[in-house]
Order: structure tokens, then C-alpha cells, then sequence
């Protein structure tokens, strides 16, 4: 297969967790063991931007930061910012990263409410006026939740402190930020209720190890949107993967049994080819590499052509 698409992961993955269904259930199932404490219909769309003007004793600084999804949940007054962090690889830095956006989502409110407050006046003490924003003023929760989608497990810290040299005598004094973590590949005893959320996880669990029975016994019956089988090709770096469901036109739907065979046999003559050019920058003749690699001359010959075209 010709890796003929270019999605790139990050936007795929950004595009699958806007739905409010998929959103929802994820935060269920990772931070409240499945209880249905976020539901579809309250998830409103917020700002991923948290762009801002740092001002401190004469000097101004700006700070870039874009999230990859965020959702708000409104409860009359009251409300909620969710946050997802997509991650592909190990980031060392991360509770770092996640504490400094969590902040400048609480910079962002503060300053919407300091404005408010200077512009309609609604300061009553100079305490008040100083700092604008009043006794009984209070900012929002801000929860993140940072997805590793990668094979290897996640040797990072976790929190702030494991960041951190720390004496022991000054253990207690320094204050602590934990991020969420989310890794894929621990994933199986989650309890997810929406259907694509619990498919896109366990499939890409199984290619990782390598349990392609496994597939074919649960999913030998069952086809899969074309959406999912991109969103677990961008997941597990198979660009086959995606060609193969983004090419398929009937209802939007492929089988992801027929996917496999067809990337397993593609896994196969990659590696035959690579086997076949080392051979053939050694001068070896077709009929030597044939004897050697124990394959029919007819395939061999068939690699050199291809390999000979696309030089």
C-alpha cells in the first residue's frame, strides 16, 4: 500500500475527542471509575487558546499556549473547564507544562473578572480595588487530563516534585502539582461505556502487543467506521492502516480482520525488500539472494524491479 494520506495524528486525535460522547466518557471512565458524572448534552465548547500578557514590576512578557481540546460544563452559575492533552511521546517536563497551563487558565478567568469588576466599578475596599477581584469572587476548576498513546511505559514524572532536587527537610514545605495520566497501553480495565472509545483503545492495545488473533477472534464479524480505523492507524504510526480505511467506500466501513491480513502481508515485504537491498549493495546476484533469503527468484525479481523503479 502507498502512503497516499498524510493525516497527521494530532489533529485526528483532536477531531475523534471534540465529540462530546467520546469526551465524556473518557473522563468518566479515567478519573471516575466509570460513574456518569459528565454527560454529553452539559459539554460546551471553550477556548484552547491561553494566550497571555505576563506584566511584573515594569516587565511585560507574552506566553503562548494552545490546548488540544477543551470543554466547559455549566451548571447555572457554576462551571467546570476539562482539558485533554494528547501525547505521543514521553514528555519529561509534563507536570510542569501541565501546572503552567492550568495557571493561565486561572490567569485567563482572573483577568476577565478583574476587568469586569474595574469596569462596572464593583470594588467596595481598597483591598478590593488593589487586587480587583473581590472577597466573594471565586475562579473556576481547571481539570487536565494527559493521554500517552505510546508503546513503551511512560518513565516520566508525574508530579511537580518528582521534577524536582528535594531535600527531605524540605519536603513538606514545597508544594506539590499532580497531573492526570492516562496510558494506553494500561488501559484494559477501564470501564468505558461509549463503544468507539472502548474500540479505539483495546484494538490499539492488541496491535501493540502483537495480538492479532486476538483481533480476529472479536473482530473477525464486526466492521469498523472508517473514523476509528483512522484514529487507531494515527494512534499506533500505521500509515497503512489509515490508507486502508480511508479507502474504503461502502457505508463508511471496513473490517478490521481484512486490515490486518493485508497489513501483516505489507509488514512482510517490507521487510523482504529491506533484506533484498542489503543483499543487493553486497553485488549479489538475484539467484544468490534467492538461495540465501530460501524465496522464489520470481519474487525476488519482482522487489528488484519495484526497488530499480523507485530509485
Amino acid at each position: 500500500m502507498s502512503p497516499r494520506n498524510t493525516a497527521k495524528a494530532d489533529i485526528v486525535l483532536k477531531n475523534f475527542w471534540k465529540d462530546n460522547a467520546h469526551f465524556a466518557d473518557l473522563f468518566n471512565a479515567v478519573l471516575f471509575d466509570g460513574e456518569q458524572k459528565l454527560h454529553p448534552e452539559d459539554l460546551r465548547e471553550a477556548d484552547v487558546d491561553l494566550s497571555s500578557v505576563l506584566k511584573f514590576n515594569g516587565h511585560i512578557e507574552t506566553i503562548q499556549r494552545l490546548r488540544d481540546v477543551v470543554k466547559k460544563t455549566a451548571y447555572g452559575m457554576d462551571f467546570v473547564i476539562w482539558g485533554i492533552e494528547n501525547q505521543q511521546k514521553i514528555h519529561y517536563a509534563m507536570p510542569l507544562r501541565h501546572m503552567i497551563e492550568d495557571a493561565l487558565s486561572y490567569l485567563k478567568e482572573y483577568n476577565e473578572i478583574a476587568k469586569k469588576n474595574l469596569d462596572e466599578k464593583t470594588t467596595n475596599t481598597k483591598d478590593e480595588f488593589l487586587s480587583r477581584f473581590k472577597k466573594t469572587d471565586r475562579l473556576h476548576p481547571v481539570i487536565t487530563l494527559c493521554i500517552y498513546y505510546g508503546e513503551k511505559e511512560w518513565d516520566g514524572a508525574t508530579s511537580l516534585k518528582e521534577m524536582l532536587e528535594l531535600p527531605d527537610y524540605l519536603e513538606n514545605l514545597v508544594p506539590d502539582y499532580k497531573m492526570n495520566l492516562l496510558q494506553l497501553r494500561n488501559s484494559e480495565n477501564l470501564k468505558f461505556k461509549n463503544k468507539d472509545v472502548q474500540t479505539i483503545f483495546d484494538v490499539s492495545r492488541l496491535i501493540y502487543g502483537k495480538n492479532y488473533g486476538k483481533i480476529t477472534s472479536i473482530y473477525k464479524d464486526q466492521n469498523l467506521t472508517n473514523e476509528l480505523g483512522i484514529v487507531i492507524g494515527a494512534i499506533t504510526g500505521s500509515q497503512e492502516l489509515i490508507n486502508y480505511a480511508a479507502s474504503e467506500k461502502e457505508g463508511g466501513q471496513f473490517n478490521m480482520c481484512t486490515a490486518l491480513d493485508e497489513l501483516i502481508e505489507s509488514g512482510k515485504e517490507k521487510l523482504l525488500t529491506e533484506m533484498v537491498e542489503k543483499k543487493l549493495a553486497k553485488n549479489k546476484t538475484p539467484d544468490t539472494i534467492a538461495d540465501e533469503l530460501e524465496t522464489d527468484i520470481s519474487i525476488i525479481n519482482n522487489i528488484i524491479e519495484k526497488i530499480e523503479k523507485s530509485a
